[in-house]
């Protein structure tokens, strides 16, 4: 008969956890302790569980092990962004990204294989879905990334804006951040500090929700055609103004806004009329806009907008009583920019930065 393999200790929620406690005779506070060492203290051997017995260690190491992410190869850009590429125990790889900004470090991260959409503009779409990730893979970027920060730095936010539709593996997603916040045994990352970005799965925003963290809204059309052309899918499934009427029913806290993130495609939806049209969809709503000017990849059909055509689409949606921001673009070089994650040619000599910029 055939050994079971050891049960890896990062894959199981706190109820499995709890489950495999009682299983071994033991008081159900070593369910918390466990959990301390594996989310707060991060270790990466059951040996080193010190307020755990030697015996008690030793039945552990029988029965589990603690199996991680590798150390991710990182990529460095010349502005500081550094891109993560995790290799997976399937042989599939994923990749998240570090984004400096002052005193604030935020961690992009991803939560699958490639993505279930087909938005033109970005490369993990063209990838198709290899498969969702698992929860301890989705909370292993955080952790392993923030191992590998020097001394006395730290992760301050975390987007989830990396590879893949959060919302389409939203199960996945949910028992993450529950790993991530969670303040007795979990990491406790402060909740605001956490921004969950979806193409528009609009059925789910209420469960968004229900998490308490931010949401940031991918909308980057001002009518229904062109959200036809630009995310076929996500437009035919949950259709403009079905997002647009979810958005309005979101509770918004009273000290937070709803985010619209919108990409600026040259020639496609960068026009002054694309802007007066855009302010009109999003009245009412409580909100700040991100405009993300586009980050150029190989093959791709769209360009970046020129700087006077953003700065115009910025002034006339800010005339119209919005916060509206531009995005800086940064980690292109690396091909680490929003959009940009996945399968892309000659990583290390990417297209250099347009000019300018």
């Amino acid at each position: 008969m055939t050994t079971p393999p050891p049960t890896n200790l990062v894959t199981l929620d706190r109820a499995t956890m709890a489950s495999l406690v009682a299983r071994l005779g033991w008081p159900s506070y070593r369910t918390r302790q466990i959990l301390q060492w594996i989310y707060q203290h991060r270790v990466r051997d059951i040996a080193g569980m010190s307020n755990l017995s030697h015996r008690d260690r030793e039945t552990l190491g029988h029965e589990a092990v603690i199996e991680r992410l590798a150390s991710p190869t990182l990529l460095h850009s010349v502005d500081g962004t550094r891109k993560c590429l995790f290799s997976l125990k399937d042989g599939l790889a994923v990749e998240s990204v570090l984004i400096p900004d002052g005193e604030r470090l935020t961690l992009c991260v991803s939560t699958q294989v490639g993505c279930t959409l087909d938005c033109g503009f970005c490369v993990t779409g063209q990838m198709g879905l290899k498969r969702n990730l698992k929860a301890h893979e989705i909370v292993d970027q955080i952790l392993t990334a923030q191992d590998r920060l020097e001394p006395g730095h730290r992760i301050t936010s975390l987007v989830f804006m990396g590879m893949g539709e959060p919302l389409a593996n939203f199960d996945e997603l949910s028992e993450a951040l529950t790993r991530l916040t969670d303040t007795e045994w979990g990491v406790g990352f402060p909740k605001r500090r956490i921004t969950i970005s979806t193409a528009g799965f609009s059925p789910r925003l209420h469960d968004v929700a229900g998490l308490g963290v931010n949401l940031a809204v991918s909308l980057n059309a001002s009518t229904s055609e062109q959200r036809d052309r630009l995310m076929p899918m996500m437009n035919r499934l949950h259709p403009l103004p079905d997002l647009l009427a979810a958005c309005r029913a979101y509770p918004i806290p009273a000290n937070r806004d709803l985010t619209f993130e919108y990409v600026l495609l040259s020639g496609e939806n960068d026009s002054t009329d694309d802007a007066v049209r855009l302010s009109r969809l999003l009245r009412g709503i409580r909100c700040k806009i991100n405009l993300i000017p586009f980050n150029e990849f190989p093959n791709s059909p769209f360009r970046r907008p020129a700087d006077p055509v953003i700065a115009a689409f910025q002034t006339i949606l800010r005339q119209k009583g919005y916060d509206v921001f531009v995005r800086q673009n940064r980690g292109r070089d690396v091909w680490g920019a929003c959009g940009q994650l996945g399968n892309l040619p000659a990583r290390t000599a990417p297209a250099p930065l347009p000019a300018g910029t």
